[in-house]
């Protein structure tokens, strides 16, 4: 019910003028941010590449409504790919495609997209496409698919929680697509996504499972990730693919700055490749609000920030 309201509370406009102008929520939010600049990303993901953990970094922001702020993204991202190289990290840009236009423009977000993907090719880096709600799905994987079809070093998100996952992942593993499951966080109907986290996880659990039979298939498959925070369904998969003869270096696990910091290094140690996805920017509410309802837990440290 909690993890409802949260969801809820994240398309509120009201909510998000007051709650974003708190210093309280600017404490409570740095958990899971480093801070809202590109350099605060970079130095944090300088920090984790001393330990071995490579990252993935995301500007937020979606839903831009006009020509200019998607170009304004587009040359964020370009300047963030050049950085990123000349400070010799293992990190990796992360977009929306309605913060590349998609609202405005489907041929704009598709141009845009293909600019960085070409310069992250150009780089010797990757280029993730983050996926949105499920009145998106549909067209990201329309352009990812065109995106895939040019640049290999690319990857798309996966949300278990939707009903239409399967399918669309038998799509992806017929293109060779890198695949970074998720659960999905956004706030959908029962007849497009499971409700309960019982049914999530059996959803991801499938999924995760069909992914490594397609990499023991073909090992030179596109990348296997699977991005969570529940470490008892993690070991599930893990055990999977070693019942099946498949080794911890065939897949990667990705979490969010912040999280299981602890377990993120003991994966690394233990032979796991890891990383960590780290966003920032100023446009932080509706995020913020989703981190809180995939752990409602974590309003203990909204709580924290007030009174400390």
């Amino acid at each position: 019910m909690l993890r409802g309201v949260l969801l809820k509370a994240s398309g509120s406009p009201w909510l998000k003028d007051h709650l974003m102008r708190r210093r309280f929520a600017s404490r409570a939010v740095r958990k899971f941010m480093p801070g809202e600049h590109l350099e605060d990303a970079l130095d944090a993901a300088a920090n984790f590449r001393q330990h071995g953990i490579g990252t993935v970094i995301t500007q937020l922001g979606e839903n831009v409504t006009q020509r200019s702020q998607a170009e304004g993204v587009c040359q964020h991202y370009l300047h963030a790919l050049e950085e990123v190289r000349s400070r010799g990290l293992d990190a990796e840009p992360s977009v929306k495609l309605t913060q590349l236009g998609l609202d405005v423009s489907q041929d704009l977000c598709a141009q845009l997209l293909d600019t960085i993907a070409a310069r992250a090719d150009a780089l010797g880096n990757y280029l993730w496409v983050d996926m949105e709600g499920s009145a998106y799905t549909d067209v990201t994987l329309e352009l990812y698919r065109a995106l895939r079809s040019k640049y290999r070093r690319t990857g798309v998100a996966l949300q278990a929680y939707l009903r239409r996952s399967p399918n669309d992942l038998e799509q992806l593993l017929s293109i060779g697509a890198t695949v970074r499951l998720v659960k999905g966080a956004y706030r959908e109907p029962a007849d497009i996504a499971f409700q309960g986290k019982q049914h999530v996880d059996e959803a991801y659990y499938a999924l995760a499972t069909r992914m490594l039979r397609a990499k023991k298939d073909d090992a030179n498959s596109g990348r296997m990730i699977f991005g969570t925070h529940d470490m008892r369904l993690f070991e599930r998969v893990v055990k999977f693919a070693s019942d099946n003869g498949i080794a911890g270096t065939a897949y990667e696990v990705h979490m969010l700055y912040g999280i299981r910091t602890n377990d993120q290094l003991r994966l690394v140690k233990e032979g796991y490749k890891v990383r960590a996805l780290i966003s920032y920017g100023t446009a932080w509410f509706q995020w913020y609000m989703r981190r809180l309802a995939e752990k409602p837990s974590n309003l203990w440290f909204v709580v924290r920030s007030i009174v400390g």
